[in-house]
C-alpha cells in the first residue's frame, strides 16, 4: 500500500492506496483541477460546495463515459453477432 503526500485545493492530504503513486498525483491533480474550474465559473465561497459540485461534475463525466463504454461494446456484439453468422453461412452450418 502506498502512502502519497497530494495537494488539493490548498489543504495537504496524506492518500494511503494501492495505485502506484504517479496515478495517485495524477487524479489529486485532477480533483485539484475540477474544484479550481469551479471556483473560477461560481461564486461559492465554501470549499465543501466546491468540492461537492466538484464531484459533480467528476460522476457527471463517468456517467457519460461510461454510457459512451456500454454503446461501443453494444456495437462490438452486435458486430461480432453478424460475423459470427457470416461464418456460419460460408461454412454451411
Amino acid at each position: 500500500m502506498n502512502t502519497v503526500k497530494v495537494e488539493i485545493y490548498g489543504s495537504e492530504y496524506r492518500i494511503r492506496g494501492d495505485a502506484d503513486p504517479e496515478s495517485i498525483q495524477e487524479i489529486a491533480h485532477y480533483v485539484d483541477s475540477k474544484m479550481r474550474e469551479v471556483t473560477s465559473e461560481t461564486s461559492l465561497g465554501s470549499s465543501l460546495k466546491v468540492a461537492i459540485l466538484a464531484a459533480l461534475n467528476i460522476a457527471g463525466e463517468l456517467f457519460r463515459e461510461r454510457d459512451d463504454r456500454n454503446g461501443l461494446l453494444a456495437q462490438v456484439q452486435e458486430r461480432a453477432e453478424e460475423l459470427s453468422q457470416a461464418i456460419d453461412v460460408e461454412l454451411g452450418d
